[in-house]
Formats: C-alpha cells, structure tokens, sequence
C-alpha cells in the first residue's frame, strides 16, 4: 500500500483518488477532475445571470452562498440596508412575541417575526421552486403582525 501525499494516509496502489481527503492520485485523474472542476465553473458563472432576468429571483435573492443567490459582497447598498432592517424587524418581533407568549397574540407576532428574517427566503426557494418576492415576505409579516396585535387588543 502506497500513502496519499497530501494528507499521508494508507490507500490501495490502483486507487485513483484518496479516500480520505480526495486527492487525486494519477495524472489522468489529477486532469479529470480539473475538467469536472472548469465544467461547474462555467455552469456557475453561466447561470448566475439568470436571477436578474425576472425568472423569479427579481432582485437579488437574499442568501449568502453558491446556488443561484449573490453573495454580500454583490449586493447594492440599498439591498444590504433591506436585509439588515429585515432582520432587526424580525428579531425584534420574535423578542416581542417571546415576551408576550401566554397570551394567543404572540404566536401571529412570533410567526410574523420569522417570515421576514432573510434566511427563511432562501428555505421556500427549495419548495416553492424560486424565492418568495421580499414584497410578498413584507407582505406576510405585516399581515401576520396585525393579526397578532389585533389579538392581543381585543382578546
């Protein structure tokens, strides 16, 4: 059994690749995979186009990582000022809500809370097929808001 060079451990003599950190261990191997590598690279950078041509992302999804949303760095100031307020509004009502939960009110309030945050956007994107609007997420924490202190008046 020869060692793996990167990361020195056991591997079989025919192995292509090392099981523990993936190295590889041929050159055709070595090349394989800087092709798979320029493949996704392409299909990335191909792709990442496609949320501003209105197929469902409109502006900027609001997520920080490589499957179709811009990362911090990409947004425009006035996006970057949309998300913190969405997450100051959001967790200050969830602190509301948990502050007020005997009482039937705070779950619209706590719900409400968590619907704006920006995390939950790019959680309904892998059921919904795309992100919810930030309109529609803006929409749903006003309407579940109201409810709560609705509730919370007259109950």
């Amino acid at each position: 059994m020869k060692t793996c060079p990167r990361c020195e451990s056991s591997i079989d003599d025919e192995a292509r690749y090392c099981v523990d950190c993936g190295a590889p261990q041929t050159e055709a191997a070595a090349e394989e995979l800087d092709e798979y590598v320029q493949r996704q690279a392409q299909q990335i950078t191909g792709d990442s186009g496609a949320g501003r041509d209105g197929s469902g992302f409109g502006e900027s999804a609001d997520a920080a990582d490589g499957d179709g949303f811009l990362s911090t760095e990409e947004l425009t100031d006035r996006e970057q000022l949309w998300r913190r307020g969405c997450y100051v509004a959001g967790y200050g009502t969830v602190v509301v809500a948990l502050t007020l939960v005997p009482q039937i009110g705070a779950f619209p309030l706590l719900l409400g809370g968590i619907v704006i945050l920006p995390p939950v956007r790019r959680l309904t994107a892998g059921p919904l097929g795309s992100p919810l609007k930030r309109e529609v997420m803006a929409g749903l924490y006003v309407v579940l808001v109201l409810v709560g202190v609705a509730l919370l008046q007259f109950l």
